[in-house]
Order: structure tokens, then sequence, then C-alpha cells
């Protein structure tokens, strides 16, 4: 593990954003569709990006950061299947989402591709790189959910008991559908960022407007409590014997690697992000102050400066 290196702030574009949200195309991928956003690299010889989202959220969580990066990247952002605009799937968890992210690489033969994922995409994006080194150049991860034990660091701790009740699927779905899209935003956001006042107008109306598609989606809540209920188990199995663990796999991902975390991440433990740029041979960390878990979010030109800092080191 090293320390992230990262270009000088005028090496970036001197917008400030937020952009405005990348076009969006339905694409039917093994008889299921899923929803995908464009972010068209903006000189001749950008290379392919493919970026991941986290538990409930969407590709347009990358927005902002793949229009920093759109000189150097030309990028892609999949929802994840039941999440954002994707239809809903038989199958929910981190290994069944990897093995989408696979097929989504092969199907548009952009591999081997520049790989970001946030949250349970970071801990979906380490399945793809140590499962197919040939389909990933560079790993980026951000907060990634890998596994940790103890429930005090995370926030999402208090919705464990709920996996226990029946037809937990039928009550979240009432909770959701109750809540005003405002109210889901505010929530999730102030959750997800440090400093609430980063949160522009722009980007919470952005969010408001898919919370509203969200409430309307009859799978949804069904979606985020599969989803949630497989990370927590694999979680427990990481701490098993077996080669199924995500650490093992994380011990063999080939593809050089920068790991990222804010120090006011209420998610995911803070301790996580320095273990998997130990864990992962090559790698690099950065740790940001006065960030949540979102760093692409509420930090995205500094997130840029490190990935571009990884590309220049490449080059």
């Amino acid at each position: 593990m090293k320390r992230a290196r990262m270009v000088p702030e005028q090496t970036l574009s001197p917008e400030t954003g937020p952009w405005p949200a990348w076009p969006g195309r339905e694409v039917t991928l093994d008889g299921t569709v899923i929803h995908v956003r464009d972010t068209p690299g903006t000189t001749p010889d950008t290379e392919p990006a493919l970026y991941i989202h986290g538990l409930g959220g969407s590709g347009q969580n990358w927005t902002d950061l793949a229009g920093l990066l759109a000189g150097k990247l030309d990028g892609q952002a999949i929802d994840l299947p039941g999440f954002g605009l994707s239809e809903p799937a038989k199958r929910y968890g981190v290994a069944a989402f990897a093995a989408r992210v696979i097929r989504w690489i092969e199907e548009s033969d952009r591999g081997p591709v520049h790989l970001f994922g946030n949250s349970l995409g970071g801990a979906v994006s380490v399945r793809v790189a140590a499962n197919r080194p040939d389909l990933v150049r560079t790993l980026t991860l951000i907060s990634p959910a890998m596994p940790f034990m103890d429930p005090r660091w995370s926030a999402h701790s208090k919705l464990l008991p709920m996996l226990l009740l029946p037809n937990v699927e039928k009550i979240a779905t009432k909770r959701i559908q109750a809540m005003a899209p405002a109210d889901i935003t505010r929530a999730a956001l102030e959750l997800c960022y440090a400093d609430p006042t980063r949160i522009t107008e722009d980007v919470f109306q952005r969010y408001t407007d898919e919370a509203a598609v969200r409430v309307a989606q009859p799978w949804y809540a069904e979606a985020w409590v599969r989803t949630f209920r497989d990370l927590v188990g694999n979680f427990v199995r990481a701490y098993l014997p077996g080669s199924g663990s995500l650490w093992n796999l994380a011990a063999h991902v080939e593809a050089p690697t920068l790991v990222i975390a804010g120090n006011e991440d209420r998610l995911v433990d803070v301790r996580v992000a320095p273990k998997v740029a130990t864990t992962i041979p090559d790698s690099r960390l950065l740790i940001l102050d006065h960030v949540g878990h979102v760093a692409q979010l509420e930090a995205p030109r500094t997130v840029a400066r490190a990935v571009l800092g990884l590309l220049e080191e490449l080059s």
C-alpha cells in the first residue's frame, strides 16, 4: 500500500458543477432491461470506464465525478437490477450483481475498463476484479462495503433486527410509499454526507425526482431488503473458512487500485479502507477529512484529482 498520488487542482476543468444528469438508455441484457447512463469522453484518446453505485443508489451517483473525468475516461454508469431505472431480478446481492457487471462488460465489448465502485458497488467491484482480471484495467473503491463485524460502526446496524421480521419486504414497501420523495432524499443524503450544507439545491432536486420514481416501483423495497440481507451474509461468511470470502477475493485483485474513504463515514467502519488497501497488493490509499460515505458526491474534485493521479502514474 502507498499513499494516493494527486494531480494539481488546476489540472481539472474550472467548471465546478453540478452537472446535469447524463442521458440514460434502456438496454436488454439476457432478457432483462438495465438502465445505462453514458458520460462520453471529450477527447479522442479516452479509455472506457464503468461506475457501480451503492445500496439504494443509482448511476446518478456518479454524475459529477464522471463529468470531471470525461477528458480521460469515456464513462458508463449502470443501475443494478432492482435499483434506479433497471428492472428487478430473481437474485440480488454481491455475487449476482458481480455476474451482471461482468456480463455487461462482455456484452458492451469495452473491456478492460477502469472500474469504479462505491459502498455495495465497491464490494461488487472487488469480486469482478478478482474473478475477471482480464476485464479490469484499474479499480477505484470509494467507501467499499467490505466486511466488518462491529455493528456499532454503522448507522445501518439498527436495521438488522428488521431482517428477522416476516413479510419484511411488504412492511418496507408500505413505509417507503408513505414517505414524501423529498423526505426520502433528505434522510438519505444527510446520512451519507458528513456536511449536509454541501448538498446543493440542484443535487437535492435531482435525487428527489428520482425518489419519486423509486417510490412508484413495486419491487424497490424487496430489492433493497434482499440485497441488504445478502450483504450482511457476506460480512458473516468473510470470517468463516472458505474461499468465497470477500477478503480472500480482495487479496487476489491484480488491477492497480485506489481506495478512498471519508473519515466521517457513518455507514462503513472507517477502519475498512486501510484494511482494503493493505489487502489488495497494488493499492493506494486516500482518507478525506470531513467527508462521509459518498466522497464522489461530497468532494468530487478531490476524488477526481486522485483518480487522475492513478491514471498518470500508469501512463
